[in-house]
């Protein structure tokens, strides 16, 4: 251990702590970051670079993101002066009926497109089509937005059954059957799914009476989710609403089947969505603009793009110092022989783990956790895989159960719920959030659910 790992642990632990006091936390992670950068190269100017370069990784690694949000609301915008948004959503109204319903119903949708494409393309895919909807009946976008989150970037993420990109990564490096981690995994995600979701809706249901009683017209006339930003606005091209509804639904139809018929997944499933929605935004903004449209449609992917950048302005800097930690992105921050700072202080971790119980299932699950903070979710798999394997010590059903252990911490972490440079922000910006109080709301549901799902493997897995 050197001082800068001291420092990336120290620069994490004030993270921590500003959350919980409810502060931004983008000054801890600049200040990390240069100090980081000073021990390393020696120099404030090579330093000072690091800061910058830092930001620079960021943006790359969540550009696609960005994007995906500025197209979506840039399509949804071109709808809304129409009224097309309001009578996408009428259907639903019969079956969202309270918030209740509203809010299982966001978590079912968004689990099950989610385990076959990940959580990445389901959520603009929903955010456009459901949450409207929901808000209608009462549901607080922060409430729609905690069970996309925990259906979609937690459980259907860290059990991966579908994809088995998780467990496939997990089994590999443990050295076992990937059945198993598979198995393993499923079970374990959905115990801390449905507990985290129960909890969350529990917490928050003084906040739902509230935005019942007070809230819904505010959110239609303010803005509060992207799809309702253009409802306050003069209607035009009512006559082409009808069109414009069958036109998006066919279309995201269309995308969603070859993603099927083509097996597209992931990041290319993403730019299909994003593709689809940028061509029906130029559809709409023609017919109802005519000849004008050609400008107009500039502006909705201005408003789009301020948007988003708006949502993830400020997470850039947080992601850009976390990246220290993964060793393969801290060597486009600072070059050639740079440690993953990150990966290194969990190596150290592991060593003081024993083989098997409840103390091996709670480090591994620590472990994880810290492997996810870079919020990527995945880069920490080999890790804890090999670890898992390591102290099982040729124990096929000890080793899957550690390692679906640590796969849950590494993906419900940085995949994920609890962090806000990771793929959360997505959520966030679809849905019209602070992500920061997103990451809240998540924040003691998930460890509920983490803590249950390991007690449940000691006792039953291992």
């Amino acid at each position: 251990m050197t001082l800068a790992h001291w420092i990336y642990a120290i620069g994490t632990l004030a993270v921590v702590i500003t959350m919980i006091f409810r502060r931004n936390v983008v000054i801890p992670c600049i200040i990390s970051t240069f100090l980081i950068g000073l021990l390393f190269t020696g120099t404030l100017v090579d330093a000072v670079t690091i800061v910058f370069k830092a930001n620079l990784a960021a943006l790359s690694e969540l550009g696609s993101i960005f994007v995906i949000i500025g197209l979506m609301v840039a399509m949804l915008k071109s709808l809304s002066v129409t009224g097309a948004d309001e009578l996408l959503v009428s259907p639903l109204r019969k079956l969202m009926v309270s918030p209740l319903i509203s809010y299982v119903l966001l978590a079912l949708s968004t689990y099950i497109i989610s385990s076959f494409f990940w959580p990445t393309p389901a959520v603009p895919l929903i955010g456009a089509l459901l949450v409207p909807a929901a808000v209608k009946t009462g549901l607080p976008p922060m409430a729609a937005a905690v069970a996309i989150a925990l259906a979609g970037q937690g459980m259907a993420l860290s059990g991966d059954f579908v994809i088995q990109g998780a467990p496939g990564l997990s089994a590999k490096s443990a050295g076992i059957p990937i059945q198993m981690v598979t198995s393993d995994g499923t079970i374990l995600s959905l115990i801390i799914g449905i507990t985290a979701l129960v909890i969350a809706y529990i917490m928050m249901r003084k906040d739902i009476e509230k935005f019942r009683s007070e809230g819904i017209k505010e959110a239609s006339s303010s803005g509060t989710h992207p799809a309702m930003q253009a409802q306050a606005q003069e209607r035009k091209g009512q006559n082409f609403a009808a069109f414009l509804v069958i036109l998006l639904v066919v279309a995201m139809a269309a995308a969603i089947l070859s993603m099927f018929r083509f097996n597209i997944k992931g990041g290319d499933a993403s730019a299909l969505l994003g593709g689809t929605a940028i061509l029906v935004m130029t559809v709409a903004t023609l017919l109802v603009e005519g000849v004008a449209g050609l400008d107009k449609v500039a502006d909705h992917l201005t408003d789009g793009f301020v948007f988003a950048f708006k949502v993830m302005g400020q997470i850039l800097p947080i992601a850009g110092f976390f990246f220290l930690g993964n060793p393969e992105a801290v060597v486009k921050i600072m070059g050639e022989g740079a440690p993953g700072y990150l990966f290194d202080i969990g190596k150290m971790l592991a060593e003081f783990i024993p083989a098997k119980g409840f103390l091996a299932a709670f480090g591994m699950l620590i472990i994880g956790v810290i492997t996810g903070l870079d919020g990527s979710g995945f880069s920490g798999l080999p890790m804890t895989g090999t670890l898992a394997g390591a102290l099982a010590a040729g124990n096929q059903s000890v080793a899957s159960a550690l390692a679906a252990i640590g796969q849950m911490g590494a993906v419900w972490s940085g995949g994920g719920t609890i962090i806000a440079w990771s793929s959360l922000v997505a959520v966030a910006g679809i849905v019209g959030v602070p992500v920061l109080d997103l990451v809240r709301k998540n924040f003691i549901p998930v460890t509920v659910g983490l803590v249950v799902s390991t007690v449940f493997a000691v006792l039953f897995l291992m």
